[in-house]
């Protein structure tokens, strides 16, 4: 049985935005892990904002990545657009 991916079931043509957006998605997912592993949202040691803060900073660091993405982002979201194009026409 082969698995079922439902992204290149979708009617999608190569210039679709569908697969485009899913591509900035991806983008920005990955950039927020890598953000977050930099240590961006981490809150300070001394005079922190608490609990809140710590629970609130993983959606601060997801606006970052996706700003970074809608700015030009770093060229992976084309990568994977293009990976994903050549993955639709197989």
């Amino acid at each position: 049985m082969t698995p079922v991916n439902p992204i290149l079931q979708a009617n999608t043509k190569p210039g679709d935005p569908q697969l485009r957006a899913l591509a900035d998605k991806m983008e920005s997912q990955f950039l927020s892990v890598m953000l977050k592993s930099a240590g961006l949202g981490e809150p300070p040691e001394a005079f922190g904002g608490g609990a809140g803060e710590s629970q609130f900073s993983s959606f601060l660091v997801a606006e970052y990545a996706d700003a970074t993405v809608k700015a030009g982002g770093i060229g992976l979201s084309e990568a994977i657009y293009n990976a994903l194009v050549r993955a639709k026409e197989t």
